[in-house]
């Protein structure tokens, strides 16, 4: 007797969805298999985000169909799609900070006696919910004081209470440490065993493979295949992203300078409750890669080099000269650029076009008598730039918010080359953006030091230290753990360093 076939717990059947001009899905076939953990990957503005929007309801298609459990539905808004048991983990959370962890589980949906809230049966639900899934998290502790990952178990604790027995989930580990990534890892395999459905999207193609039961590669709004996990490698899903194959991710790396000339020097930098007695050279056409466990004082060592804060004690000199930022003003002026780890909140302002956000932080060469903007002559510095940066699928006008996220770091990076500098730091240039888009920003990394500049990568991604690198530098505990020579050096030498085990 032939096996009984089994129903998808949804599936799209030749949805297209367009926004203005754009495709952004095109006749797209996908069915997920109930309790499993399917995988959307693709570079940005190949569709994955907007198909998981389909599924949840957030938006409907133009052509196609959607099933769910064998039936065709029409989804109007999210609220029919939890009245199906399908909802979404977004990248940005959507929890209320100065309630408890508690309280936004149940938020609209509070167990009441009479008028009253009750609290104990509240309690009792949320205790049952983290026994059922396995998912820790401490009821009265306000989400605004939770790690990220934790906020976003809240996120998928509120998911399951109200009964989701499918959730897509849009980038859960983009924000995470990889300790945090892990734990979120081991809890979506714990829900797909308990039998809800997980639709995954995610750049991570190593996380991808490690969790995945199916994979699905998008490009260009199209399906490319649909395929078992486990009939997958990293370079098959590359070569399946970008439409070719990529015989290296990284640029061949170029000599460092045979006379090294610093441009950053620092001796006995230190700043109370971040990091402690660091003494660091940057030189003139090097990349120096930054690494380091998430708490090792990474960030807060580039932000006291940004002028972003204040060192306790130490010296800084730049070219040679005493350097003393007080702002990232004074950075700005000594020659210092830097592209912030978090592109949303720090890195580029969504509303105003590419144009203003690559010149803004020159904004006094593009300024006439008066105070009125040489608009020209500012639109001719933004086009120079984004040509030197690549930047595709867009004009100066375009919008940030309209961009893809390789497009809005690639931005990013033009900001600083209006006027270039001498010193230029880039806080986890790539995270969040795509195989494809990344080879463009290290081509950007290394065409900027071959230019003559002193580079300084801070990375959490071990291939990208690795891959970069003239020296790294590695950081444990707020200290300089030891540097190690970008050629020859190898994973475990650079964990060794950070973990405080090498020999």
């Amino acid at each position: 007797m032939a096996d009984t076939p089994v129903i998808p717990h949804v599936e799209v059947r030749g949805v297209t969805k367009r926004f203005g001009g754009t495709v952004a899905l095109d006749s797209v076939d996908v069915a997920v298999e109930p309790g499993t953990v399917h995988a959307l990957v693709g570079e940005n503005g190949a569709g994955k985000s907007t198909l998981g929007k389909i599924v949840a309801g957030v938006f409907g298609p133009d052509e196609g169909r959607l099933l769910v459990g064998g039936r065709e539905t029409t989804l109007r808004s999210p609220r029919d799609a939890l009245a199906l048991g399908i909802t979404m983990v977004a990248q940005e959370l959507s929890l209320v900070p100065r309630r408890p962890a508690l309280d936004n589980v149940f938020l609209g949906m509070e167990h009441v006696r009479g008028p009253v809230i009750d609290t104990a049966a509240t309690r009792t639900r949320f205790a049952e919910l983290v026994d059922e899934y396995g998912i820790e998290v401490v009821p009265d502790e306000p989400v605004a004081d939770l790690s990220v990952a934790d906020q976003q178990k809240v996120e998928i604790l509120r998911s399951l209470a109200r009964s989701a027995k499918l959730i897509v989930m849009d980038e859960p580990t983009a924000r995470l440490s990889s300790s945090e990534a892990r734990n979120l890892r081991t809890t979506v395999r714990k829900l797909s065993e308990r039998g809800v459905t997980v639709i995954y999207v995610s750049h991570f193609l190593d996380e991808v493979l490690a969790i995945a039961d199916q994979v699905t590669i998008m490009r260009d709004g199209t399906v490319v295949r649909t395929t078992p996990a486990t009939a997958e490698s990293r370079e098959n899903l590359i070569e399946g992203i970008v439409g070719r194959s990529l015989d290296t991710v990284f640029p061949a790396r170029r000599p460092a300078p045979p006379d090294p000339r610093p441009v950053l020097s620092v001796e006995g930098l230190s700043r109370t409750g971040a990091f402690h007695d660091v003494d660091l050279e940057v030189h003139a056409g090097e990349i120096v890669t930054l690494a380091g466990l998430v708490g090792s004082g990474r960030t807060g060592l580039v932000r006291v080099l940004f002028g972003a804060e204040r060192p306790t004690v130490g010296t800084m000199r730049l070219a040679g000269r005493p350097y003393r930022p007080r702002s990232p003003r004074d950075a700005i002026r000594a020659g210092v650029a830097m592209v912030p780890e978090s592109r949303a909140t720090q890195g580029v302002l969504p509303l105003l076009p590419v144009r203003t956000n690559m010149t803004l932080a020159h904004l006094a060469e593009f300024v006439a008598f008066g105070g009125v903007v040489r608009t020209a002559r500012e639109a001719g510095a933004a086009e120079r730039v984004s040509k030197a940066v690549g930047l595709t699928g867009a004009t100066i006008e375009s919008k940030m918010r309209e961009l893809s996220g390789g497009n809005q770091q690639k931005a990013a990076f033009g900001r600083w080359l209006v006027s270039p500098p001498r010193l230029f730091i880039a806080d986890e240039p790539t995270r969040g953006v795509d195989v494809g888009a990344k080879r463009g920003i290290y081509e950007l990394l290394v065409g900027l030091a071959a230019e003559g500049m002193a580079v300084l990568v801070i990375s959490s991604e071990l291939e990208e230290v690795l891959g970069l690198a003239h020296r790294i530098v590695v950081m444990r505990g707020g200290r300089i753990a030891g540097e190690l020579p970008g050629e020859g050096a190898t994973e475990t030498g650079v964990m060794g360093l950070a973990f405080g085990t090498a020999a």
